[in-house]
Formats: structure tokens, sequence, C-alpha cells
């Protein structure tokens, strides 16, 4: 098990390590948008809701989808890869209440990160510790994967925000 930390360095940008290596970024555009962008070794991968409602959101880099996720009937997050070529489904769900955590898992369930978020009342925004499994490590593109994830937390976070202030 490998264990990665993200870090809001101003609440709309995440910073994620392992130890005291930088693994990538994950930046925002503005508050109350889930536009972002992704930095990985260099690259960034634009993220942005898709469709009229925006329900919808891709990963792409530069024309080609590499991501697209939407949040499910039942509350979770599914997640579609089209790394390479082959399309992969992932499902991202929401567990706990007091000692809440999130999990990805591929479509027989097995568990490939649980991410869990420590909210910062000081600075009010939240850092994540991630635990991530030998099979998700095995996976070549985990970076774009694992942050990916983290905009999957923050669009549940925000979207049950939203839905609590109503």
């Amino acid at each position: 098990m490998v264990t990665y930390h993200a870090k809001s360095t101003n609440g709309l940008s995440f910073e994620v390590r392992k130890d005291n290596e930088a693994i990538g970024q994950l930046t925002y555009s503005s508050w109350f948008k889930f536009n972002a962008v992704i930095t990985v070794a260099g690259a960034t991968y634009p993220v942005a809701p898709k469709g009229f409602w925006e329900t919808s959101i891709e990963v792409r880099n530069g024309e080609k989808v590499l991501l697209a996720f939407s949040m499910g009937w039942k509350g979770e997050i599914v997640l579609r890869t089209y790394f390479n070529g082959t399309e992969q489904g992932y499902v991202f769900n929401h567990c706990g209440l007091f000692r809440e955590s999130f999990i990805l898992a591929d479509p027989e369930g097995t568990e490939l990160l649980v991410m869990k978020p420590h909210l910062k009342w000081a600075k009010m925004n939240y850092e994540y510790e991630v635990a991530t499994t030998d099979t998700f490590e095995a996976f070549p593109d985990k970076a774009i994967l694992l942050l990916t994830a983290l905009h999957c937390g923050n669009y549940y976070l925000s979207m049950t925000m939203a839905t609590m202030s109503i």
C-alpha cells in the first residue's frame, strides 16, 4: 500500500505528493465551478463539464477524452477511462458519516484506493490522505486517475454541500 497526500494551497489548487515527491496538481479555474486543470509531469489535462446540464465531466488530452465521470442515481460517481484505446469502468463511492472516506473500485468491487478527507477549519478547505493498493500502483496512468479521484471527492463534497443548503 502506498500513501499519497493532497493539500490545498489556496482553496483553488491541490498538490498531490508521495513522501516528498510531487506527483501532480489539480487547479480549479474559480470557486463554484468544476472546470480545472490536471498537471502531471509537466503535461496539462483540462477538466470540464459537458452536456446541456453539465452533469458529465471529462478529462482530455487535446481532442482525446481520457476519462469521463458523472454522478450516478445511487449517489456514486461512475468513471469511465479510455487510456490506450481501452474503455474501463470504475465506481467512486462515499462511505461513512463521521469517519467519512471515498473508495474507488473496479466493476467487480475490488478497492483500488481509499481517500480520507480532512477539513482544515482555519483555512476552510480540505486535505486528503489517499491509500492505494498494489493493483492501482500497477496502472500506467495512475497519476491522472489519482488526480481525477481527487476531483471526484471535491465534486461529491460540493454537490452534497449544495443540496444541504437548499
